[in-house]
């Protein structure tokens, strides 16, 4: 395959320069946008979906408008927003095109809300961020307005019926399968540190995401001994004049390299990578795994998202540290959910 031109080799460098830069900006607000998209979405993979997306989306638009951003928190929280309904209303649509028939006499019905975990997850869209907005983050009704590109009036009305139907009771937890083979043969594999098993996983077609981070395709980039991030998964979290973990996010690491275990969250099963600290083994990342039959065909490896990796290890009791929101150098970094005691490996 033919390199690109050097003129795209450099505007690649510009952008992942001004793309840290943005990043480095907003990191502050990062963990209240966190919640915001975890109340709007009802689980932490989709809400740090929706993060990445709201940032990607902002950024964007900052080289398409001419006018000032006089209050970031408030324009990120109405990027999330609009990207969330949108997405909502999309579902719908497609969910509507394709209804099963109506159901025969006799026949019983699926439970109203047999994927909702949460009362809040009835409203409809713009209700459900209305609610949000005021009663969680004490928006005041123009700034609701405003995030909502919407007038004050629109939103008192939301906020009485989105309040007025919060009153169902919550939804049967669904029935539990076993994890598929394959999420064995990649613990095992890993944990024999077999690069060529663990890569003999994946689907030619398989994406790795180090998410917020990297994405790679194919089963060789994530191997590659420089850059890949099987490979740096499988090599001790270090910090140098490059970038890595902070010093002060790495107190009472041992310079060990994880071990790898299947844990079942909620209805998923996910990966946990623990590490040796002085204060015993502890969760350092968690990754998600898509599987097509006995392959792999998306990894997702949430190393740079603190808020989710506190949120799945607080939920699964197991201690843990997280590393921060970004790999290069850059100030240092605000507060994060660092620890949590718990049962252990």
């Amino acid at each position: 395959m033919s390199k690109p031109p050097p003129a795209i080799e450099t505007l690649k460098d510009d952008v992942k320069t001004s793309w840290q830069r943005f990043l480095d900006l907003v990191e502050a607000l990062r963990p209240e946008l966190y919640r915001y998209c975890r109340y709007l979405t009802r689980n932490a993979w989709d809400a740090e979906d929706l993060v990445q997306e709201s940032l990607m989306r902002a950024f964007v638009t900052l080289g398409t408008v001419f006018s000032d951003v006089p209050r970031p928190r408030a324009w990120l929280f109405r990027t999330a927003s609009n990207l969330w309904i949108d997405r909502v209303r999309r579902s719908r649509l497609e969910l509507a095109a394709a209804a099963p028939p109506a159901l025969e006499p006799g026949q019983e019905p699926r439970a109203p809300r047999e994927a909702a975990g949460t009362l809040l997850v009835q409203l409809p869209p713009q209700e459900r961020a209305a609610v949000v907005l005021k009663d969680v983050f004490d928006f005041s009704l123009e700034e609701v307005a405003d995030t909502l590109s919407t007038t004050v009036g629109a939103v008192k009305a939301a906020l009485h019926r989105g309040r007025g139907r919060l009153t169902a009771p919550l939804a049967e937890a669904p029935a539990r399968e076993p994890a598929p083979g394959v999420l064995d043969a990649f613990c095992d594999a890993f944990n024999a540190r077999d690069m060529e098993r663990l890569t003999a996983l994946l689907l030619d077609s398989a994406t790795v995401e180090i998410v917020g981070v990297v994405t790679e395709y194919g089963p060789e980039a994530p191997k590659d001994p420089r850059t890949g991030s099987f490979a740096g998964t499988m090599s001790p979290i270090t910090y140098d004049e490059r970038g890595g973990v902070p010093a002060e996010l790495l107190e009472g690491y041992l310079g060990s390299i994880p071990r790898c275990e299947v844990r079942r969250h909620r209805d998923s099963w996910v990966l946990l990578f623990w590490y040796e600290h002085v204060q015993g083994p502890r969760v350092r990342t968690v990754m998600t795994v898509e599987t097509d039959g006995d392959r792999i065909a998306r990894v997702r490896n949430y190393f740079f998202t603190p808020d989710v990796i506190a949120e799945i290890c607080a939920e699964l009791g197991v201690p843990f540290q997280v590393n921060g929101y970004r790999y290069w150098p850059g100030a240092a970094p605000p507060p994060t959910p660092s620890t949590r005691e718990g049962d252990g490996a």
